[in-house]
């Protein structure tokens, strides 16, 4: 969502006075950074950049320096008392203020703070998009409704609030047209869209995803993030019959433990996020699961880990992300004591990756002997090499040429790594 912001923040700029976007902060008139607050001390890592910055505002003091995003949000009119060489602070619902921001900082040389949180008007004022990658992303809905009892977004990105059906689908026309093979459909809680719908109704995300669908020249469509609370059968079923629809879900669980889950205020039970998974399977049985997992919640005991490795052990996830817990300002956790020692979370932390890596390494030698249509995205570090990404989200490399940047092509997978596979082109 933060590379989506910041490529709409880059067309608002160009459209207002220009602006193009280059290669270094030293080359800079207006140096933007687009923060996010997940994960732990965001904060710190921010004003150590800005130290970086502050060199820069010294040597040309007409640089403008702005903030944005949920650490933007977070920290409000704290970041310019600690930094009072950055010109602006905006949250993640006011970049379509930019332009006018830094007409305003031009012609009176005024330190500026917009936090509020307006009902997604941002959207009314983006100029069309500019995007001519073969991928895209498009904001469906922000925010988020679950206040799960570790997490800051609420906070920062506000409610839950969608964007109507047509302007969704005009932005994905643009990007279409533009030349994107592939839409990926972004939100807090993605698949909780509820949409004002050409009809007049409210359409839920299901909906939407067959309206995508059936768009002239999509070849891939994609959705991130899913919460289990919000998956329904009209999703479920859309796996099954949309053959655009990639066969990947991310489904954050956070837990596998009833007592864990519930003081996080998931909403959902073990069984109940077991049980999803296996309809999804059952509709689509090459899809690949992904999901996140946080070690040592306050509280967590040696009996609560074990139901999460039980339940990592039973769904068997191609890839997730794993994180200690840590405490971020502002949240319900935040005010209980953090009573798991940083030596079990590290030990508990380290057990849980082996079997997830395990897990990983046993999906992806799966793939081998099998041809994939793969979706060329950029260069590998490898001389000589490219890479691109399988229908399931796998990275693959394989010898191959620049020019093959945005094409599908089809390799056969001859080896599995770690974190990627290796292919060959074929002539099928």
């Amino acid at each position: 969502m933060n590379e989506y912001d910041s490529s709409r923040m880059a067309d608002l700029l160009h459209e207002a006075y220009g602006l193009r976007l280059v290669g270094s902060a030293e080359d800079a008139d207006v140096i933007l950074m687009n923060t996010c607050s997940v994960r732990e001390k965001a904060e710190d890592k921010v004003y150590s950049e800005l130290g970086r910055y502050r060199e820069i505002k010294l040597e040309r003091p007409d640089v403008i320096i702005g903030v944005g995003g949920c650490v933007a949000q977070q920290e409000g009119e704290r970041i310019q008392k600690r930094a009072p060489f950055v010109d602006m602070v905006f949250g993640p619902q006011a970049y379509h203020k930019l332009p006018e921001m830094v007409k305003q900082i031009r012609r009176e040389r005024v330190h500026l703070l917009a936090t509020d949180m307006p009902e997604i008007e941002k959207f009314d004022h983006l100029p069309k998009a500019s995007h001519g990658g073969f991928a895209a992303f498009v904001t469906i809905m922000e925010g988020c409704d679950k206040f799960c009892t570790f997490c800051v977004v609420p906070y920062t990105r506000g409610p839950e609030i969608s964007r109507p059906v047509e302007d969704v689908l005009r932005e994905c026309r643009e990007v279409l047209a533009a030349g994107a093979l592939e839409i990926t459909l972004l939100g807090q809680n993605v698949n909780g869209y509820l949409g004002t719908g050409p009809d007049g109704e409210e359409w839920d995300f299901s909906m939407l995803l067959y309206a995508v669908a059936r768009l002239e020249g999509l070849k891939r469509l994609r959705f991130f993030t899913s919460h289990p609370m919000e998956v329904n059968e009209g999703l479920v079923e859309a796996f099954a019959e949309l053959p655009v629809l990639m066969p990947f879900l991310h489904l954050p669980v956070q837990s596998g433990s009833d007592r864990i889950l519930k003081a996080m205020h998931r909403g959902h039970d073990r069984e109940h996020y077991i049980k999803l998974v296996e309809a999804i399977r059952e509709a689509r049985p090459d899809i690949a699961i992904s999901s996140d997992f946080i070690v040592g919640f306050p509280g967590e005991t040696d009996e609560d880990f074990a139901d999460t490795l039980d339940l990592v052990r039973r769904v068997r996830f191609d890839t997730a992300f794993s994180f200690n817990y840590s405490p971020r300002p502002g949240t319900p956790a935040s005010k209980v004591a953090d009573s798991v020692p940083q030596a079990v979370k590290d030990a508990r932390l380290q057990e849980l990756l082996a079997v997830l890596r395990q897990q990983t390494r046993e999906f992806h030698h799966a793939h081998i002997g099998r041809v994939e249509e793969v979706l060329v995205e950029r260069p590998s570090k490898s001389e000589g090499d490219m890479q691109g990404r399988t229908p399931d989200f796998k990275i693959v490399h394989f010898a191959g040429k620049p020019d093959q940047v945005g094409q599908l092509v089809q390799l056969r997978i001859t080896g599995a790594y770690g974190q990627s596979l290796r292919g060959e082109l074929t002539h099928e």
